[in-house]
């Protein structure tokens, strides 16, 4: 596989095109951004972290039925995924009351959420990623009404699995971020990654707020331990899968 050029550089991946137009090379970064690029700073082997990470939860979530844009990992920083058109949305799934939840509610932080609350987020960032409603969403053409419904049902489907692998980890998932995009058959698919960077990760045994926290909030709250966390993430998922192959 040749790499061709540049096609997109975003905040922790670039992407670039390659011989064959169905596929592309995902170059993950160390870079950290946080607060919509305002604070930004770099984590020592991030891009290997996360790409491992979300390399391995990839093939999890293929082996249970759920596609994704993942192909393989041709080196430990870089990604080969399906070609997609991404929708500009951000699915943030909640299962404890935390982070942003918390600030516009109310809500105690760690108040259990049954059901497990879907949020749409507009990805864009001159507008700060607005919170939106389902009729606004389809308003602004973001995604078709048949799109929407099977964004969401993914999306509990894919948090009803990794609650079970994170706590297969000694890890309680509090929230996470998806981005889903569509591809050359008009079939959607899970893009983007599944890492510490978009997930809200607390270790299991650890009771004190700040020292239980193992996820890119160690980097916004200024928490330390920042490149220790994520290690210790990426340990215990490889630990789990190789347990279950």
């Amino acid at each position: 596989m040749s790499v061709n050029s540049k096609l997109y550089e975003g905040k922790a991946k670039i992407l670039y095109t390659t011989d064959d137009p169905e596929v592309l090379l995902a170059d993950f970064k160390d870079d950290a951004t946080a607060f919509n690029a305002q604070k930004r700073g770099s984590i020592k082997e991030k891009g290997i972290i996360n790409c491992s990470i979300s390399s391995k939860l990839f093939q999890q979530l293929e082996a249970h039925g759920i596609k994704t844009h993942f192909i393989d990992s041709p080196a430990p920083n870089q990604m080969r995924v399906r070609a997609v058109k991404i929708l500009p949305l951000e699915v943030v799934v909640r299962n404890i009351a935390a982070g942003s939840l918390c600030q516009q509610t109310g809500l105690p932080l760690g108040t259990l959420l049954q059901p497990p609350l879907v949020e749409f987020y507009y990805k864009n960032d001159l507008l700060g990623d607005p919170l939106l409603t389902r009729d606004r969403l389809l308003l602004m053409a973001l995604a078709t009404a048949e799109q929407v419904d099977t964004i969401t049902h993914l999306a509990l489907q894919i948090n009803d699995f990794l609650i079970g692998f994170w706590q297969q980890c000694g890890i309680t998932l509090v929230d996470f971020k998806l981005e889903f995009g569509v591809d050359s058959q008009q079939q959607v698919l899970l893009a983007d990654e599944i890492s510490p960077d978009t997930c809200r990760l607390w270790d299991i045994a650890e009771e004190d707020p700040n020292r239980r926290v193992m996820d890119k909030d160690r980097f916004r709250r200024d928490l330390g331990n920042v490149e220790n966390a994520y290690q210790e993430v990426l340990q215990r998922v490889l630990k789990v899968v190789e347990a279950t192959n």
